[in-house]
């Protein structure tokens, strides 16, 4: 049986030192890498070389039964470099194990570069509030034919958006206070993520991509699965998620009615109460959340004005996307109305290879007919929410159109009848870029 004996970890590397006189397999998965090697070993050490992602450790499990190793990994901090293979003996096929897959690994590593930073390089910082100062609460954008409507149980007051936007910003809402909405939510990334799927307090990765909370006053049911019927709902969700906030609701309550100048805009806000509980609760968190991005309206977009008769807001490139759009691409099936979104959800055929293929919507439902179906995203403010789809695993809007053109996954038994092969050229793939393009310039 082996042995692991030690392993060095820096960078893109993780080198593992086994001791043994069998055959080992070891296998493992960086999450965007699957990987399974097998080598002989002899009574000399064997070094052998994977590529992972940094910070990581790995952990040996033995099966005495099949004679077999394996191992898992975990992210860890950083152990001692890759500077001590100096003083290591490599056997002659370790070494050319070695040298061949380290020729691959600028490859490999270009490929996982922007999903390993949201694995390893812990949350982000929480951004700072550079929004206007005043913030409407019925302004109606060319595009739109309301302003968001709020529940009779929740009418949008000028007070509760300035306690929400507080709120937002504010990373008290977290367990450790290093991470807040606006962390996944960020203002300059069209209130989403740069990140392929959420990363949380210690780095914690989630396993979907945060999307844009832009015009979610409109929407009917919230997170890619629906799992939220209202804003309110949604509004509290990530406090107790051990992989976004890491908290529980009255961790975070006693610490708001801890501070004094919060118990001063809730009463404000919602009005006096006799007791602490009172004036600082659950459902006024929520209620004051929810209002906040209630205002996050985007609207006044090129797309917008041409289609309220000022012809030179779009460029002909963008004219012939929107004709593509709206006819060809079908796109407006899924993408209509004045959110761009059908507010349903569909599978599209995203991660169709994956064994472990997230589920969707069928996790709140437990519908077979819902199996991998996620909610269609609004295209408002689409070229600045990169990376794309529920799992972030796209990185670029041409990317997107060229995923659809080739039918998304026609391999897929569940695949939405809408998603069919699109047979756009290169050049009109290009068109419909320059028109999503467009959805997100305001005027």
């Amino acid at each position: 049986m082996c042995v692991l004996e030690s392993l060095y970890v820096e960078r893109c590397f993780v080198l593992v030192r086994l001791h043994g006189p069998s055959r080992c397999i070891l296998t493992g998965n960086t999450r965007w890498i699957e990987w399974q090697f097998a080598f002989g070993t002899s009574a000399n050490n064997c070094f052998t070389l994977i590529h992972a992602v940094k910070n990581l450790k790995i952990i040996p499990q033995s099966d005495p039964s099949s004679g077999q190793f394996s191992v898992t990994i975990k992210r860890v901090e950083r152990v001692p470099t890759l500077w001590s293979l100096r003083i290591l003996k490599f056997s002659p096929r370790s070494l050319l194990f070695f040298l061949l897959f380290g020729a691959l690994l600028p490859v490999l590593d270009r490929e996982a570069s922007a999903q390993e930073t949201a694995a390893t390089a812990g949350p982000m910082s929480v951004p700072e509030d550079k929004l206007p100062r005043d913030l409407s609460i019925d302004a109606v954008p060319i595009g739109f034919s309301s302003f968001p409507a709020s529940p009779a149980t929740n009418p949008t007051t000028v007070e509760k958006v300035r306690l929400g936007r507080r709120l937002f910003f504010d990373p008290i809402l977290s367990r450790d206070g290093t991470v807040a909405c606006a962390t996944c939510h960020r203002p300059d990334q069209g209130f989403a993520s740069p990140e392929p799927v959420a990363v949380g307090i210690n780095g914690r990765v989630g396993k979907r991509n945060a999307p844009s909370i832009f015009n979610r006053g409109y929407g009917h049911q919230f997170l890619w699965d629906g799992s939220a019927g209202t804003l309110e709902d949604q509004a509290l969700t990530p406090i107790s998620n051990p992989n976004e906030f890491g908290s529980d609701i009255e961790t975070v309550l006693k610490s708001l009615r801890g501070d004094e100048a919060y118990r001063a805009e809730f009463a404000l806000a919602f009005g006096e109460a006799d007791t602490a509980q009172e004036v600082i609760s659950a459902d006024r968190l929520a209620k004051a959340i929810a209002s906040f991005e209630r205002t996050l309206v985007y609207g006044n977009t090129q797309v917008d004005r041409f289609r309220a008769s000022e012809y030179g807001a779009l460029s002909r490139e963008a004219r012939q996307g929107m004709w593509i759009f709206e006819s060809a691409g079908g796109c407006w099936k899924c993408h209509g109305g004045e959110t761009f979104s059908d507010e349903l959800f569909h599978n599209t055929g995203v991660d169709f290879n994956n064994p472990n293929r997230d589920e969707g919507r069928y996790e709140v439902t437990e519908n077979q007919e819902d199996r991998f179906k996620f909610k269609t995203p609004s295209l408002r403010g689409v070229s600045l929410t990169a990376p794309y789809m529920h799992d972030g695993s796209v990185k670029t809007l041409k990317e997107v159109v060229e995923f659809y053109n080739r039918g998304g996954a026609p391999d897929d038994a569940n695949l939405d009848e809408d998603i069919q092969p699109l047979n756009l050229s290169e050049k009109e793939v290009g068109f419909l870029v320059e028109f999503l393009k467009a959805l997100s310039q305001e005027q």
